[in-house]
């Protein structure tokens, strides 16, 4: 059995890295030693694993199921090895989780925070950004979204996590120095706090009346393409703003931020947990996702 582990770990490194010497970096070994570790391995299997020139080195065909094969059984034992860990109760080895930046910050952070303190063991790697990634291509075990589930790839589990509102929101101070907007025509009398869209306009507001969700273009004192930053604005007093419940919650409770024209308030985007469909769900990403549910939905 030790015989065909041999020269695994060397390959493996060197098919990632795409060189001799960026593995042999990544190992701690010399350049030297993982090109004959490499080597041996090759002529252990009677086949080329890579494809070699001066400029740069590449999987063969045979090489590119090799790595695909190493690749799966080392996984298929790190996953025995947590199957073990789990079996005590224990959530175990490496995790890749994607969320959104703003709401990864504010929400996803703390509940994950408390995880690795419940379960030591527990290794995440967390990658924070508001495009949507390729789970499968980017080896991300589960992802927070925001969007309706409807619009994902059919290669996308999900898990609702309910809906968060939009809200009309402003700081004391600012509605103590120009008053409380009690009808929605009201804000054309106020300073806004627009939210910048990629050509820099400010996206319209949305606000709900008898006849449903409207539309409403805004004219902003101060655009801002951050949400966070948007928020800091609010703070300071520079005027209203709409956002959504779980970037101004705390500050909803505190008193530093404070809800007007709630009747207008509308539903904002789904929240939900995915995963790729395309790989088997482990013991442990199961556990986890249940786990995050618990923290994460909104009640």
């Amino acid at each position: 059995m030790s015989e065909h582990l041999k020269g695994i770990a060397p390959f493996l490194a060197t098919a990632d890295a795409g060189s001799f010497t960026k593995a042999a970096a990544r190992l701690h070994l010399s350049s030297s030693a993982v090109s004959k570790s490499v080597a041996r391995l090759e002529a252990r299997l009677g086949v080329m694993l890579f494809e070699r020139s001066t400029r740069r080195l590449q999987l063969s065909s045979a090489g590119h199921a090799y790595y695909a094969t190493c690749k799966r059984v080392l996984q298929e034992l790190v996953e025995a090895e947590n199957v073990l860990a789990e079996q005590d109760g224990e959530l175990a080895g490496k995790v890749r989780i994607g969320v959104p930046a703003s709401y990864g910050r504010m929400r996803v952070m703390p509940a994950l925070i408390a995880l690795c303190e419940k379960y030591p063991q527990l290794q995440p790697s967390i990658s924070f950004s508001d495009r949507f990634a390729d789970l499968f291509e980017e080896r991300i075990d589960i992802a927070v979204r925001i969007g309706a589930p409807g619009s994902w790839p059919p290669t996308l589990g999900q898990m609702p996590l309910g809906e968060e509102r939009l809200i009309f929101c402003a700081a004391p101070a600012y509605l103590a120095r120009r008053g409380t907007p009690v009808a929605i025509a009201d804000l054309d009398g106020h300073d806004c706090i627009g939210y910048g869209r990629g050509d820099g306009t400010a996206a319209p507001w949305l606000f709900a009346d008898e006849d449903g969700v409207q539309r409403r273009a805004v004219h902003p004192r101060l655009t801002v393409g951050d949400a966070e930053a948007q928020t800091a604005a609010v703070l300071a007093g520079l005027g209203i703003a709409q956002q959504a419940t779980w970037l101004v919650h705390e500050h909803l409770a505190s008193g530093a931020i404070v809800e007007v024209l709630p009747a207008c308030a509308t539903p904002g985007l789904p929240l939900s947990l995915a995963w790729p469909l395309a790989r088997q769900l482990s013991a442990k990403t199961g556990t986890l996702l249940k786990e995050l549910k618990q923290r994460l939905t909104i009640s």
